[in-house]
């Protein structure tokens, strides 16, 4: 299974920049780039931050922007969305019965859950017991099926000062029901801190952050004020298969110098 990555898209009405970047020249590079390449995909994930203020008109945007694309799309919320304008430029999308925006879906190699930890007005994510009890029922019924998860706010401790109080207010109960799935968390794939995060959790779950397709923070694990940079349009091409889970980063725009020779081995 392909999946492709997409996070912290933060669009804004057309023509307006955020954090001196244009988004909407950003995701419509990354898309083109997308439809180009991986047509052959079987699922997009935006994983949270998709407009920056959470308005109609960006919402607007974002839907006429994945238009193009000939394979299905999940869209996650994050603490800059809203989740009544974003359900009513999306009706259509999967939700559970309590209007959260998280569903699932089974594959030849497990269950696919996508979770949401979006609370109006809150920068850090909220999982609360709405939302548990989906969990709950979405895990027991995976049977024997690993499970991979996709979230916005990372339910670890990433040791990054910025992100100290805005990750996930749960005090660990997340990852805690995740860990106790007899069949197994395959990986956990996260957004909202806009950096290329990789690591193995205290309970032995690997997971694994998108780097924000727009701003991006220029990389200090100790400033509680980072600055941002600017930076080529990224996605992450995730691969499920028989070989287990793999993820690579996709650069729009890089400049190719000299080829690589065939190495024949071994």
């Amino acid at each position: 299974m392909k999946i492709i990555q997409l996070t912290d898209t933060h669009l804004m009405p057309p023509g307006i920049s955020a954090n001196g970047i244009d988004p909407e020249a950003r995701l419509r590079a990354a898309i083109a780039d997308i439809n180009a390449r991986h047509a052959d995909a079987d699922l997009l994930v935006i994983t949270g931050d998709l407009c920056n203020h959470g308005d109609s008109e960006a919402y607007a945007l974002l839907r006429d922007i994945l238009a193009p694309l000939p394979f299905p799309v999940r869209l996650l919320l994050g603490n800059h969305d809203s989740r009544p304008d974003f359900v009513a430029a999306f009706p259509d999308h999967p939700c559970d019965a309590d209007g959260h925006i998280q569903s699932f879906l089974d594959s030849d190699h497990g269950r696919l859950l996508f979770l949401d930890t979006h609370e109006a007005g809150v920068i850090g994510g909220i999982y609360d017991a709405s939302r548990f009890a989906w969990l709950e029922a979405a895990l027991s019924n995976a049977g024997d099926q690993p499970v991979t998860v996709f979230v916005h706010h990372p339910p670890i401790r990433d040791g990054i000062r910025h992100f100290r109080d805005i990750s996930l207010h749960d005090d660990g109960a997340l990852m805690a029901r995740l860990a106790a799935h007899p069949a197994g968390i395959r990986h956990i794939v996260f957004g909202h801190i806009h950096i290329p995060m990789a690591g193995t959790s205290p309970e032995g779950i690997a997971y694994s952050s998108g780097q924000s397709c727009t701003h991006r923070f220029i990389t200090d694990l100790d400033l509680p004020d980072p600055w941002w940079t600017d930076g080529n349009p990224v996605y992450r091409i995730l691969l499920i298969d028989d070989l287990g889970f793999r993820a690579f980063t996709a650069e729009v725009g890089q400049k190719p110098t000299e080829r690589a020779p065939i190495c024949e081995g071994p």
